[in-house]
């Protein structure tokens, strides 16, 4: 196998390896978009409990049923803070900490949606790159040993 031969099965190699990380990256950005939405909901259930009279709610049974119930004045809720840990916060605290996690699960979703951008970018540079061999491999051209080592160099140069 020639240098060419070698450097398109590493390029190669390398774009599956992007493209699994891309797709990781997809199901984390599902992950973080339903609790997202879940934050809202939650924040927007805590803002229209009443500290002072009976809400009337539906409460999930389960598969879309739902039972009539009244939730007597809030003052306290229970939040989950991770690990299993259940602790008792005022209403107000509590949607404090939901607003925090609301931000957070933005900021991861900028951070995910960069990497994507920076993994789309590579993808395309490799795919050109390959192309490019191809096509000289199709002309047959005279200087493609010293070509290829030239385009090695500069790639090793992108991804360390």
């Amino acid at each position: 196998m020639n240098s060419i031969e070698q450097t398109v099965n590493d390029l190669m190699q390398e774009s599956k390896l992007l493209e699994a990380y891309y797709n990781d990256i997809i199901s984390k950005e599902s992950v973080l978009h339903r609790l997202f939405e879940e934050s809202h909901n939650s924040l927007e259930a805590l803002s229209g409990l009443s500290s002072e009279s009976d809400t009337l709610s539906l409460v999930p049974v389960g598969i879309g049923v739902f039972v009539k119930s009244s939730i007597y004045p809030l003052g306290r809720v229970l939040v989950n803070i991770g690990a299993g840990v259940v602790v008792e916060k005022k209403k107000e605290d509590a949607i404090n900490f939901v607003e925090q996690r609301i931000k957070e699960f933005e900021l991861a979703t900028k951070q995910l949606a960069a990497q994507k951008q920076q993994i789309s970018q590579r993808m395309m540079d490799i795919q050109n790159t390959v192309n490019s061999y191809m096509n000289q491999m199709q002309r047959g051209g005279p200087n493609l040993n010293s070509q290829s080592h030239d385009h090695e160099s500069s790639l090793h140069s992108h991804t360390h």
